[in-house]
């Protein structure tokens, strides 16, 4: 071990539906932002305070196809994932920064599209428990993180 680590957990909810962009060779990758939520009590005024927090995350391949078709916004989730930072010249020549989650692994919490059904297929059960791993090729992990 290199003694550093960058590892990122979140709980949230979408929000939007996620937004697929596909590459020549078959690759793709899917984006949507996650809000995470700190409630608190303001101490002067004794009013409960929400605050929320906007993560941009980034799944690829086999990972986003899954994402794409059972997630969509408000629904709950939980990630695992890495910071990465990136910048890109814009079209007016400005240059840009993003700070964005690489997701290697996820678990669906509650989805709309299954709560929208009485019983859910049996598609959609083994889906909501899939966790991903990038370096296994998008094969799923039965090792539950907690």
């Amino acid at each position: 071990m290199n003694g550093t680590l960058n590892k990122v957990m979140l709980i949230g909810h979408l929000g939007d539906d996620v937004k697929m962009h596909y590459f020549d060779g078959g690759n793709c990758i899917g984006r949507f932002q996650l809000a995470t939520n700190e409630v608190y009590i303001n101490k002067t005024t004794n009013e409960k305070i929400t605050s929320t927090e906007w993560h941009n995350l980034v799944v690829r391949n086999k990972a986003a196809e899954i994402c794409e078709k059972y997630l969509s916004k408000g629904d709950k989730i939980y990630v695992e994932g890495r910071i990465k930072s990136r910048q890109w010249q814009a079209e007016d020549g400005t240059t840009k920064y993003t700070t964005e989650i690489q997701v290697t692994e996820f678990t669906f919490l509650t989805t709309k599209k299954e709560t929208g059904n009485h019983k859910p297929n049996q598609d959609q059960e083994s889906a909501k428990n899939t966790t991903f791993d990038a370096s296994n090729e998008g094969l799923p992990i039965n090792d539950l993180p907690f």
